[in-house]
């Protein structure tokens, strides 16, 4: 599924057009990336929690030449699933 055939649902599932329904899911997505640009978790009950991971820096290797390439630290996306996620899906 991408983003078009969940806007496509949305609009289905809520009786309303597929613009409203994309303004609604583009709205969504935004707010979970906002909150996650703030260092702030997004904890949706029975789907999951959107949280922001501190990845430290390293030193790894390429495998085309075997040369050592320094991979600075960052703050990456993480989601946790939630229970009924996990159990809709097992």
């Amino acid at each position: 599924m991408n983003k078009s055939d969940l806007v496509q649902v949305v609009a289905e599932k809520a009786g309303v057009n597929k613009a409203t329904a994309e303004r609604a899911v583009n709205t969504v997505f935004e707010g979970i990336s906002d909150a996650l640009g703030r260092g702030e978790k997004v904890s949706l009950v029975g789907f999951g929690t959107f949280s922001v991971s501190e990845r430290a820096a390293r030193v790894c290797r390429n495998p085309r030449t075997g040369e050592k390439i320094n991979v600075a630290a960052a703050s990456v996306p993480k989601f946790k699933p939630g229970k009924a996620l996990k159990d809709k899906v097992s």
